[in-house]
């Protein structure tokens, strides 16, 4: 029986090596793929949770340091006419959106998403008036359909990291703030 010849065995490594490279660098490409798939499916999920929600309480949560404001607290209330005070920010990836005061409503959204990166500051932006609402997330891939340039250039906070895609309810757009906007769609009345 005849063994490998140093030159044979050094030909061998030489190609799982360069197989290995390969292999490694396309499954890294997955892995971001993946997480930004997520990060999509995750901006889709509080969007139509918030839909929903705003279709039972004619109105948005607020957003407050970029949190849906949706949240109980030690002395959130509800008055006579249902209206509800002293809402709280609710936690990415700790709270539920739901109605605060009845347990048997089905929530909006059963955990409020955390993000596949959280532990490393990449997170979700929530912006509202209560009218209007925007929500931001930070792709890791800039050949991403989604990738916004124009969202770049707002500077806006994901964690860490400057968000870069979006949703935003009905016509708002998401490269400039839901004041900016409504302030154009008052000039354009005015103009009328």
């Amino acid at each position: 029986m005849k063994f490998f010849t140093k030159r044979e065995i050094l030909g061998i490594v030489l190609i799982f090596g360069f197989i290995f490279l390969i292999s490694f660098s396309n499954f890294k490409v997955s892995l971001r793929k993946a997480r930004d798939f997520q990060r999509k499916n995750d901006l889709r999920t509080i969007y139509n949770g918030l839909s929903a929600y705003q279709k039972d309480w004619n109105v948005f949560p607020l957003s407050l340091e970029g949190k849906i404001v949706a949240c109980k607290g030690s002395d959130t209330f509800k008055n006579e006419k249902g209206q509800v005070f002293n809402l709280y920010p609710c936690g990415w990836g700790k709270d539920a959106l739901k109605d605060v005061f009845d347990p048997t409503y089905p929530p909006y959204i059963s955990l409020l998403p955390y993000g596949p990166q959280q532990d490393k500051e990449a997170g979700y932006l929530y912006l509202s008036n209560g009218k209007r609402f925007q929500i931001y997330a930070a792709l890791e891939g800039q050949d991403e359909a989604e990738y916004d340039p124009a969202i770049v250039k707002r500077n806006l906070k994901c964690g860490e990291r400057i968000c870069n895609v979006g949703l935003g309810y009905g016509n708002t757009p998401l490269d400039k703030s839901i004041e900016e906007y409504e302030n154009e769609l008052l000039e354009k009345e005015k103009s009328k």
